[in-house]
């Protein structure tokens, strides 16, 4: 029971901070046309092809969600901020251009299976990490302000 407290508390408490992060306001604005972001529009050059998206760190931005393993994974990116939620834990933290785009994140409870991770690939429906403990996760685009679907349930209080 007690496991199941902290694993509810983590997933809540990473998803309030990935839809800070996002800016889940409900202000009701609405996206470009071409649903691209301001950011991810400015960074490429005259005359890039979307084929270069993965490279580029302003494509990562939105929310993604997938599972591992069976288990939900949630990546939220913003303004260069990063935030990545598992079903045991919350880490935060930042992306980096370091010619491969990059996200350096710390934990909560201090693992490092998932604090340095490289984007194998971005198509912008989906993309893939491969993080350096060995993990390789597999996430798709999600809609804005949208929760993910296959996350385990909280527990009744």
């Amino acid at each position: 029971m007690r496991k199941a407290v902290r694993t509810g508390a983590v997933i809540t408490a990473g998803l309030v901070t990935a839809a800070a992060l996002t800016g889940c306001s409900g202000d009701g604005k609405k996206s470009d046309p071409d649903g691209s972001s301001g950011a991810a529009k400015s960074s490429q050059a005259p005359g890039d092809s979307d084929s270069n998206s993965g490279a580029d760190a302003a494509a990562l931005e939105g929310g993604w969600a997938g599972k591992t393993d069976g288990k939900a994974v949630v990546l939220s990116v913003a303004s260069g901020k990063a935030v990545l939620v598992t079903e045991q834990r919350a880490c935060t933290g930042t992306v980096k251009d370091m010619g491969k785009v990059m996200l350096m994140l710390k934990c909560a409870d201090g693992d490092t299976d998932r604090t340095t991770g490289s984007i194998e690939s971005n198509d912008g429906k989906t993309v893939v990490v491969s993080w350096d403990g060995g993990t390789k996760d597999t996430l798709a685009k999600t809609e804005p302000g949208a929760i993910p679907s296959g996350l385990p349930d909280l527990p009744a209080s």
